[in-house]
């Protein structure tokens, strides 16, 4: 396949990698001066150093565990677009993407990964964009319904939701914008299914013989795409039970790492489903407003708001709480970039990549 010459698209997604550099440094940088003005830099360290060793080892496992698990939701999403492949192959491209996604600006990841199944299995660009449209629609969903119900969990044990200081500023607000715009989309998705045939028919016979036609039919596509996973009740459902199970051992990572720097839920006067939720609540706000493409992988946006959200709930010290979120997060992105080394190797991909994969109409096959 030729190689594409360099043209605007390029020019937008350099543009975008600069600004997303950018925005990482602004926000560390000034996560950092916030951190060295409230906490003692000491103290910090401190709590690493007495961490339980054997805690983070098994929070390291659990969250190791929730990757083929994130390769089997993937297999059923290409299944119900038409696409049977291994767990395997599919986790192994879940984790090069995902290490792209952290080593490289503009989420060039997710072109990795379509790129690998077109390139490996012959799938259609349109549907791997589409497969992966899925995937983040209910990665969004499942996180905002389990920070609803850690919230009224807390509600019900009669504590108060709020943000501790400066670190957690805006989080809940960020929180509750991002599931609003989560179940929006969600319920537009399925009302699309039910006219995306008529209306695709109709735009691609509008479009047909103009220079709009191959973007206009890798648009249809990629709604067909979307529309059969929408429309398939026993796919949603299977997809929504692989989802929660990837993120509560998200969650469940989280609570080991914040229990082997506390001693656990009764050092620091709290039951253990209170303090389940609480580090459920910070790593769904979190991951939320990591939503925002302000900084490399949400670097320094997850740890405000895990920090300031569990700071305000629980009886923790923020510097703990600070502790717990850079140890948390760094931990994950450990094991997503350690895992996508070993996978990218196994494949004989790169995840640098960068170039821009080819058009959608060049896709060998079809829907």
């Amino acid at each position: 396949m030729d190689e594409r010459p360099s043209g605007d698209g390029d020019d937008r997604i350099i543009t975008r990698g600069h600004l997303t550099v950018l925005g990482t440094l602004l926000v560390v940088g000034v996560g950092a001066v916030v951190a060295a003005r409230l906490f003692d830099p000491a103290t910090l360290l401190g709590t690493v150093r007495a961490a339980d060793r054997r805690l983070l080892a098994v929070a390291v496992a659990v969250y190791a565990l929730s990757w083929p698990v994130r390769g089997r939701r993937y297999e059923d999403a290409l299944t119900a677009m038409g696409h049977r492949y291994g767990v395997g192959f599919l986790t192994a491209a879940v984790f090069v993407s995902q290490s792209a996604n952290l080593l490289v600006p503009a989420r060039a990841g997710d072109g990795v990964r379509a790129y690998l199944l077109n390139d490996r299995r012959g799938v259609p660009y349109a549907t791997g964009v589409a497969s992966l449209a899925v995937e983040r629609i209910f990665d969004l969903a499942v996180i905002a319904a389990l920070g609803g119900v850690a919230a009224a969990w807390l509600l019900l044990d009669g504590r108060t939701i709020a943000t501790a200081g400066e670190t957690g500023t805006g989080a809940p607000t960020i929180a509750a914008v991002v599931a609003g715009g989560t179940v929006a989309l969600s319920a537009a998705t399925v009302a699309a299914a039910r006219v995306a045939p008529r209306l695709g028919a109709a735009v691609r016979t509008r479009a047909d013989g103009t220079r709009l036609s191959g973007a206009v039919d890798a648009a249809v596509r990629f709604g067909a795409a979307v529309r059969v996973v929408a429309a398939d009740r026993r796919s949603l459902g299977s997809i929504g039970v692989w989802s929660a199970l990837a993120w509560v051992l998200d969650v469940l990572t989280a609570t080991l790492v914040l229990a082997a720097l506390t001693g656990g839920p009764g050092a620091v006067a709290m039951s253990l489903p209170a303090f389940a939720a609480a580090c459920t609540l910070a790593v769904s706000v979190g991951n939320l407003a990591k939503v925002l493409p302000l900084s490399q992988g949400g670097i320094g946006l997850y740890e405000a708001a895990f920090t300031g959200l569990l700071a305000g709930v629980a009886p923790v010290a923020a510097a703990t709480a600070l502790t717990a979120a850079v140890l948390d997060h760094g931990l994950k992105n450990g094991v997503t970039l350690a895992g996508g080394g070993i996978a990218a190797v196994a494949l004989g991909a790169s995840p640098f990549r960068t170039s821009a994969p080819p058009d959608p109409v060049e896709a060998r096959g079809d829907d």
